[in-house]
């Protein structure tokens, strides 16, 4: 059982986690059919995995290297 909902342990940690060289974006996903806090990555995901835990409140936390994002052009 978790004491905090998924979204707010996503705001509470995001900013940190935005702070981090390589770190393009958060979000909420599923990881095997449950909620995941996921970490957008411009770099490989191994340079994270000893700033980054596993886990936050007891929610899995998912690296996922996408490269960087572009906001797209909204004419």
């Amino acid at each position: 059982m978790h004491n905090k909902s998924i979204e707010e342990v996503l705001k509470h940690h995001t900013d940190s986690w935005m702070a981090i060289d390589g770190v393009e974006g958060t979000g909420i996903g599923l990881f095997k059919d449950k909620p995941c806090i996921k970490i957008f990555s411009s770099k490989k995901v191994e340079k994270f995995k000893s700033i980054i835990p596993s886990t936050v409140d007891g929610y899995p936390v998912i690296i996922e290297e996408t490269g960087i994002f572009h906001a797209l052009d909204q004419q």
